[in-house]
């Protein structure tokens, strides 16, 4: 089940909305407001975003904008217009899709049901968390907004949870993803690059705990507590 948040001011095209992904076993939340979706989105998990260009507060092409400077999460626009150039516009600003009103519901089901296929199985180079983005090309993960200051085993053991996350990797796990074979007696300096990125992730946020121990197996990335 996905989690779908749909961004649209006029109750009734929510409501068609709702219960046709519902219908199809998405989970669902909505908001009438810009602003708000792009707060929840920098402090939840989610999976896909609907988002109507016309908005009370702001429109959707800025509101997009704003999204895309923390995360990855596909967009699919909903709009009234059908001018080429808002399509191209839309698009080229980081949109995954375009519908037009009036849509069939069954239409924009098939659609979400698409995008989510493509990017669970893509090859992104950025993480669609909430909180988190990795740039691989330049080797640099960001926290709410903030680049990392990371040593390069730190990014390499933050980048393998944050692509896993809520599966426990073990230490022995963990020092794979980084090149190093498990019999040169390095598992436990697993725990002090841990311990390190912790007290860099709480430098920007106190009260969060991204990386969760699981006594005697490992660590996760949990994005519940991000």
């Amino acid at each position: 089940m996905a989690h779908i948040l749909i961004v649209e001011d006029e109750s009734s095209i929510a409501d068609t909305l709702l219960f046709a992904l519902q219908a199809d076993g998405q989970q669902c939340t909505w908001l009438q407001l810009a602003r708000e979706a792009v707060a929840q989105i920098q402090h939840q998990t989610i999976d896909l975003v609907i988002l109507d260009v016309g908005l009370p507060d702001i429109n959707g092409f800025e509101a997009c904008k704003l999204i895309r400077q923390h995360s990855d999460v596909p967009i699919l626009f909903l709009t009234a217009r059908d001018s080429e150039i808002d399509r191209i516009v839309g698009l080229e600003i980081g949109a995954d899709d375009y519908v037009t009103k009036p849509f069939s519901p069954r239409e924009v089901a098939a659609r979400v049901r698409a995008i989510l296929k493509r990017t669970s199985n893509g090859n992104s180079s950025k993480v669609s968390a909430a909180q988190f983005q990795i740039d691989k090309a330049r080797l640099r993960i960001s926290y709410r907004q903030q680049a990392l200051n990371l040593t390069h085993h730190e990014y390499q053991l933050l980048e393998q949870l944050l692509e896993h996350p809520e599966q426990v990797q073990s230490r022995e796990q963990l020092l794979k993803s980084v090149g190093i074979a498990t019999e040169a007696g390095y598992e436990r300096n697993v725990d002090t690059h841990i311990k390190s990125l912790r007290a860099k992730l709480r430098a920007i946020a106190p009260d969060a705990d991204p990386i969760q121990t699981h006594r005697g197996v490992g660590y996760c990335y949990s994005p519940e507590h991000a």
